[in-house]
């Protein structure tokens, strides 16, 4: 059977695996990112000689920053710097094969119409909230990159009215509601601590989550105002505490938003898990295959 290549880009650690047609991963790797350009090729190399030197009908990768398609350069600084470095061409050499790559907010939606909560849909929002908050966006079956492939970098909407200094590097949404947010909210070292805090019935720790989930569900709301879409998928390591957190963001943000739209809409939590970004990866190859 045919696969793809997938290549999931992280900044702690590259997750590859060979994903068939219909999204099933029949071989999967994961190993600590490299962090400079010339060896993350020679990661991607060994990689795929861990598998055996299948053949592979093509590449997908996604990027967490910027692709630039015109150019077909990444913007990745938690992995390169700050430069932009080719990719598209380099891989191409290598593999002698189709490669599609986008970020990984591209790459997570497109997971979730292919195999996830949204199969079929036309208009999804993805919302992935961890260290960061990154939105994939497809709007009438296309998705919205912007002019430099920046589309989607949600993290920086307004949700509160004054500016701070850290706002410039991180974005509003992003420094209020992401989760460094919630741990320092709640006075702890990271989210994970206090999401287990709340779990033993921590009072800080709650009132932490629900403030955070407030502010998560202000930026949703303006979303799905400014979107319409069918369904709004939430995301990201931060989920992992979507029991904690999924009704109370989706009570705030519908009471907040366009209310037809209100009434319309889906907020639903991933069923993708780790997984949505390998798959994101491999339906962009897969769809550079169907062009």
């Amino acid at each position: 059977m045919s696969h793809v290549l997938a290549v999931d880009f992280g900044g702690t650690k590259t997750a590859m695996g060979l994903v068939d047609a219909s999204g099933v991963v029949a071989a999967r790797r994961e190993m600590p990112s490299a962090h400079t350009f010339e060896e993350t090729v020679a990661q991607l190399e060994a990689g795929l000689d861990g598998f055996g030197e299948p053949a592979i009908a093509g590449v997908g990768v996604i990027v967490p920053g910027i692709y630039d398609p015109a150019d077909g350069s990444a913007w990745a600084p938690n992995l390169w710097g700050e430069d932009f470095q080719p990719l598209k061409e380099p891989l191409e050499e290598r593999f002698s094969v189709p490669v599609a790559i986008g970020n990984d907010r591209t790459g997570t939606v497109l997971a979730e119409q292919w195999v996830g909560r949204a199969q079929g849909m036309r208009d999804v929002v993805f919302v992935a909230v961890g260290t960061g908050i990154g939105v994939g966006i497809l709007a009438g079956g296309q998705v919205v990159e912007g002019a430099h492939g920046i589309g989607g970098a949600a993290g920086w909407m307004v949700v509160g009215g004054r500016w701070k200094p850290e706002y410039a590097a991180r974005g509003g949404w992003e420094t209020e509601a992401a989760g460094p947010a919630l741990a320092r909210r709640a006075g702890r070292k990271t989210a994970e601590e206090v999401v287990a805090a709340a779990r033993e019935g921590d009072e800080a720790a709650i009132d932490a989550i629900g403030e955070t989930a407030d502010l998560l569900a202000l930026g949703i709301a303006g979303l799905i105002g400014v979107l319409d879409p069918e369904m709004v998928v939430l995301g990201g390591g931060l989920m992992q505490a979507g029991d904690l957190m999924m009704e109370r963001i989706r009570w705030k943000a519908l009471a907040w938003t366009q209310p037809v739209a209100a009434r319309r809409v889906r907020i639903e939590r991933t069923a993708l898990g780790a997984e949505a970004g390998l798959l994101g990866a491999a339906r962009l190859g897969w769809r550079r295959l169907e062009s």
